[in-house]
């Protein structure tokens, strides 16, 4: 027979974890608190217990007496051999009596416009902000005379909340309807504060905007995915309801957190201490000595700052601040917490002293890990971006992938003996933190030649190579081509001296290799290297030529890269421009005996084997501009660079689904190819125009922050950055097939 469970309380239930029960010391069985009507903190002050069957023989339970007002444990002997603990009414008298200097000495007052997240990138968020109007911080709360009761009436009675103990700094479990009965009992028994109320999944959530920054600032909010299989951290509501003398001693908010108070009515005591090293070990030996509710932390410190928050005051302390809090009058604030970009080590720190110090997860940012994983994705993308565009990051971003770099890698290590891993699916760690330290180390390497610029929040531009680089540049790069070539032919049976076109099928494969691989993979003879970095020009350098006289091959740069190659002894002139966007083959000019028919039709034939798209004349609206790269030799003051980025949106959507039904792999699905000819002058052969450019012009999302409405399909994130399936040719490798095939025809010659 199967054994039954047993069953307890009047209620005969078995047994649950998630209920608090008592025991009869008559009797010895157990009881829910709720079916007996003994609410979890009333059941400490109980020194016999009898449950409702026994006391109708024995009376009612036996209380404890009373000994101190100085101990966590009241029942000790008040013998004066003992000090006094925080949170105990002779504590919080003693507190009350303390001289602190003041907080206007490291408060910043400000206006709520005045606090944005321009204003912290810019100025760093290193030290309290206090605003005493809340209009301009975009914050939206209740109305002043919100009260308790309008609370469980939004909330809901019956849902279960943390409550603290004051006096013996002990956490406990109860209604919020309990509470609110105890809150506005005549005589309170004991004091009891509730601080970790957070009601983002209630009704009450909808009263309550939380400011612009903590909104526009959290990791959360940009960067966890919907499709993340870890449940999403809510900390961003909290509703915090305290009874006079109510104390929270010194602590540092979850995972370095940043935070948000506003006290709706009555008032708050802050007493705050800056994070520095000094203090930080200060407070980690403190937090886990046996003794920490005997000492008063303030006293530890060379300076705790006392900051009285009022009646209609919002307070922001930000990353790692030391603080403890008292409630000097019955008050209901409303806070949250959020993780940021401005002080990302602070972050990691505190959040590695939480493990030091073995704090348990109730107390934890949730997935503090999970989310760094997600956001060192993203700023991943956020630094190539900026590499690109030939900007510095801001110094903050710089110093926090750092930190973020040393952290996972030691996460990493430590999943070998501590299995319990948060990195997410869709994410190759290793990958991940190789491809972040490589752009660490692009910017450490001088970022074309200029040192790093302490750049607060707007990133700043290095200074252009000086023209002496740019030319033993240009020269390097023709002088590998031309030895390539050189030393290809030297293993080669042909005793036949290269033909131009030879250099510049090597080039073309180099340039389709390097755009196949991506910068930093591949073939790394190719990365084209100035003192071994990886560098751009701004787009004001000028063009710079550079002939190698033995090949007759005429290679011209612009914004470090070959935008044109003359191969003068055959007549052809092309020009290439390796953009952030793509490749861009934008003018070709063969002065050949070929028919310009001929030759058309050659380049569509060749395009169309490619799966790419040739426009003829008569179908571009566009045909009579001057191509791209005669505007970029003589630039039109009309020229309008916003109509021309429409214009190839416009063109690049055609394309794209084109290339999206031609089922070209999974890299060619997200590239279209534009083109645009126009009639040159004097009867000429026409120039031809082609145009790589990524499907979108506009930035994109991050890659793990998607549209909630329609997300893709996961196996696109499982497939990111990875190569194709074989067999499965780009666009880009059919083109190279296609140079490599057509090297003796006399159309391309």
């Amino acid at each position: 027979m199967m054994a039954t469970a047993q069953l307890y309380c009047v209620c005969r239930q078995p047994y649950d974890v998630s209920r608090f029960m008592i025991e009869c010391d008559i009797c010895k069985d157990w009881f829910h608190g709720s079916c007996v009507e003994v609410e979890e903190h009333h059941a400490v002050d109980i020194d016999v217990y009898h449950c409702p069957n026994c006391d109708v023989h024995h009376g009612p339970s036996l209380m404890k007496k009373r000994r101190n007002w100085h101990r966590h444990d009241y029942t000790e002997p008040d013998d004066g051999s003992k000090p006094v603990q925080a949170g105990t009414s002779v504590f919080v008298r003693e507190l009350q009596a303390r001289t602190f200097p003041s907080g206007d000495e490291i408060l910043q007052q400000m206006h709520g416009s005045q606090v944005t997240q321009r204003y912290l990138e810019r100025h760093g968020f290193r030290y309290p902000i206090a605003v005493h109007k809340m209009e301009g911080l975009g914050l939206r709360l209740p109305p002043p005379d919100f009260s308790v009761k309008d609370v469980e009436r939004y909330v809901g009675g019956d849902k279960v909340i943390d409550v603290i103990d004051v006096a013996r700094q002990a956490d406990s479990k109860m209604k919020l309807s309990a509470f609110v009965k105890y809150y506005y009992s005549p005589q309170r028994p004991k004091v009891l504060n509730v601080i970790s109320l957070e009601f983002s999944d209630t009704k009450m959530s909808e009263l309550v905007v939380v400011p612009d920054i903590a909104q526009k600032m959290s990791w959360v909010e940009n960067y966890w995915p919907d499709d993340s299989y870890f449940p999403k951290p809510f900390v961003q509501k909290y509703c915090l309801m305290g009874v006079k003398d109510s104390y929270t001693d010194f602590h540092i908010d979850f995972g370095g957190t940043s935070v948000w108070y506003h006290v709706l009515w009555g008032e708050k005591i802050f007493y705050l201490i800056k994070p520095t090293s000094a203090n930080l070990a200060l407070y980690e030996e403190w937090s886990s000595s046996p003794s920490q509710s005997e000492v008063f932390f303030g006293e530890k410190v060379d300076k705790c700052y006392k900051c009285v928050v009022r009646q209609g005051t919002t307070l922001l302390i930000p990353t790692g601040w030391i603080h403890a809090v008292l409630t000097s009058q019955d008050c209901m604030a409303f806070g949250g917490n959020f993780l940021h970009n401005l002080n990302i080590g602070m972050q990691l720190r505190c959040y590695e002293m939480e493990r030091r110090l073995k704090t348990p997860d109730l107390f934890k940012f949730p997935y503090f890990e999970a989310i760094c994983w997600y956001v060192a994705k993203n700023l991943l993308e956020t630094l190539k971006e900026s590499r690109e565009d030939n900007c510095l990051p801001p110094e903050y971003l710089i110093k926090g992938v750092k930190a973020l770099i040393t952290a996972l890698r030691n996460w990493l290590k430590r999943e070998v003996t501590e299995p319990a891993s948060e990195v997410p699916d869709h994410i190759r760690p290793n990958h991940l933190i190789k491809m972040l330290t490589k752009e660490i180390q692009y910017l450490e390497n001088g970022n074309c030649g200029s040192k790093l610029m302490k750049s607060q929040g707007i990133s700043a531009c290095p200074s252009t190579r000086s023209a002496h680089e740019r030319g033993s540049y240009a020269r390097r790069t023709a002088r590998r081509l031309h030895d390539q070539h050189h030393h290809h032919h030297h293993h080669s049976h042909s005793p036949k001296a290269p033909s131009n076109l030879d250099i510049f099928e090597q080039h073309t494969q180099e340039v389709l290799k390097r755009l196949e691989m991506g910068p930093y993979e591949g073939d790394a003879s190719f990365n084209l290297k100035v003192n071994g970095k990886f560098n751009k020009v701004s787009t004001a350098s000028a063009a710079v030529a550079v002939r190698s006289l033995d090949n007759d091959l005429r290679l011209v740069l612009c914004n470090g890269r070959i935008i044109r190659a003359d191969m003068l002894g055959n007549n052809l002139r092309l020009c290439v421009c390796l953009k952030c966007t793509g490749l861009k083959l934008n003018h070709v000019c063969s002065e050949s005996a070929t028919s310009p028919s001929t030759e058309e039709d050659a380049i569509q034939g060749m395009l169309s084997m490619a799966g790419l798209l040739y426009s003829h004349p008569s179908e571009d609206p566009s045909s009579s501009q001057e191509s791209w790269w005669s505007r970029t030799n003589h630039p039109s003051p009309d020229y309008s660079k916003r109509e021309h980025h429409t214009k190839l949106k416009h063109r690049i959507q055609e394309h794209k689904n084109f290339m999206d039904s031609q089922g070209s792999g999974s890299n060619s699905s997200s590239e279209a190819w534009s083109s645009h000819t126009h009639s040159p002058a004097h009867g000429k052969s026409p120039t031809l125009g082609y145009q790589y450019c990524e499907t979108s012009l506009s930035p994109p999302l991050h890659p793990s922050k998607r549209p909630a409405s329609n997300p893709p399909p996961i196996s696109n994130q499982a497939t990111k950055g990875k190569r194709p399936k074989k067999g499965m040719a780009t666009a880009k490798q059919r083109l190279g097939k296609i140079l490599k095939l057509s090297r003796h025809k006399p159309f391309f010659v």
